[in-house]
């Protein structure tokens, strides 16, 4: 079965927690790449609205000047449900460019 792989994309994430995708159906994200955009290091912190609850996967992560963190490591996956929200914010204004990477539309 053919599966349909998607990025979401956002760059200079600041203070305000911004939504880089809605899951619309079962969905598995396979990679989240931040990387600071600043001089300075940042803290950054990504959850999951499940539309009741804030379920972090990292929270206030230090990110150093000019570099990057990867969320997911060693082939670890986030399976998400219709209407389940992915979220960035950073402790610095315009300061996290995020890219990730997912399957839409898995099996269920």
């Amino acid at each position: 079965m053919a599966q349909n792989f998607r990025r979401y994309t956002s760059n200079d994430v600041g203070t305000s927690a911004l939504t880089i995708f809605t899951a619309d159906s079962y969905d598995t994200i396979v990679g989240i790449s931040l990387a600071n955009v600043t001089t300075s290091s940042i803290n950054v912190s990504v959850y999951i609205n499940d539309g009741v609850n804030d379920i972090y996967l990292v929270k206030d992560a230090p990110i150093v000047q000019r570099s990057t963190m990867q969320v997911l490591d060693g082939g670890a996956k986030y399976i998400v449900q219709s209407g389940d929200a992915l979220k960035v914010v950073s402790d610095t204004a315009s300061s996290v460019d995020v890219w990730v990477s997912a399957v839409d539309a898995i099996s269920t």
